[in-house]
């Protein structure tokens, strides 16, 4: 039988992806449900800071009876130059399943075609699609099904992006994207879904009538030294009470966060006592407690 890998979302059907979620939304509720996966040990080998992911992880994984082992670049011999594919032959001997947050999607790949055991993408700078299961867990607790609905994405064509465009095909919703001119998202991949998806450079034509409107940081993970000019870029692109107000009256706000309050989100969203950003974030245990749960019984 071959490994069932969690690279992006098109790894999974959208019936899996929404069986997932629901066992999600079921072990937030009653987390005694969970299958225990005892003497299974979880692997996170991280290149990237973290601190919702990798806390996720590792809670999600002690819930569920078993074990994780951190290796940071320090602690490993990968960050003193060993190839990519005899740490996964060895590690995936080791361990029942690993996740990675690197920087190069490649080397995510490389690792999963040389690894025995599952491989999840815990963050690269081309997708992040445990997020994009936490975002979908949270709609559809407060909205429903999100199937059928318009979702507009403000900002940086950028990894989650890229997942939210994945995720328009798997869970069959409308996106448009707004973004400033040179910052689009991957043209093929725009392309593939196209009948899903849209970019233009208006937030508010994106924003006018979603039912979900989600941003990020202009600057990510190894662009800190752009931030200044990304500033200047993004301009008109902040996420606020005026932009908002050209949504539909039930429509959510979603941030992956960490934010940059009075950049890319006002400071009177993400701080609203009817914000559902820190629902969004705690989810991220719950939805990847079930990805575990699905992949460790494959």
């Amino acid at each position: 039988m071959s490994v069932k890998h969690f690279l992006t979302l098109q790894d999974f059907s959208g019936d899996e992806l929404l069986a997932i979620i629901h066992r999600a939304i079921e072990l937030k509720k009653n987390p005694e449900l969970a299958s225990m996966q005892s003497r299974k040990t979880l692997g996170l080998i991280f290149e990237k800071s973290s601190t919702r992911t990798r806390v996720a992880f590792e809670v999600a994984m002690t819930q569920l009876g078993g074990a994780s082992i951190f290796l940071s670049n320090a602690d490993s011999q990968l960050g003193r130059g060993e190839p990519i594919e005899d740490s996964a032959r060895v590690l995936s001997r080791m361990v029942d399943c690993v996740a990675i947050r690197t920087f190069e999607h490649e080397k995510l790949q490389r690792f999963a075609a040389n690894s025995k055991v599952p491989v999840i993408n815990a963050l690269t700078d081309d997708f992040h699609p445990c997020q994009l299961l936490a975002d979908m867990q949270t709609f559809i607790e407060h909205r429903g099904e999100i199937a059928g609905k318009s979702v507009a994405w403000i900002g940086d064509g950028n990894n989650m992006c890229h997942s939210y465009i994945n995720a328009a095909d798997r869970f069959d919703f409308e996106l448009k994207i707004a973004c400033p001119e040179g910052f689009e998202p991957n043209a093929d991949l725009v392309q593939k879904f196209s009948q899903r998806v849209s970019v233009c450079h208006d937030p508010k034509s994106a924003v006018s009538k979603a039912d979900l409107v989600v941003t990020d940081v202009w600057a990510s993970m190894g662009q800190e030294n752009e931030e200044a000019e990304r500033c200047s870029s993004f301009s008109g692109f902040q996420v606020d009470g005026q932009l908002m107000s050209l949504a539909n009256s039930s429509a959510l706000l979603m941030h992956c966060l960490p934010a940059h309050r009075g950049e890319e989100i006002s400071a009177e969203l993400i701080d609203a006592t009817d914000s559902v950003i820190w629902d969004e974030a705690e989810n991220r245990m719950h939805s990847q407690k079930a990805l575990l749960e699905s992949l460790l019984s494959y």
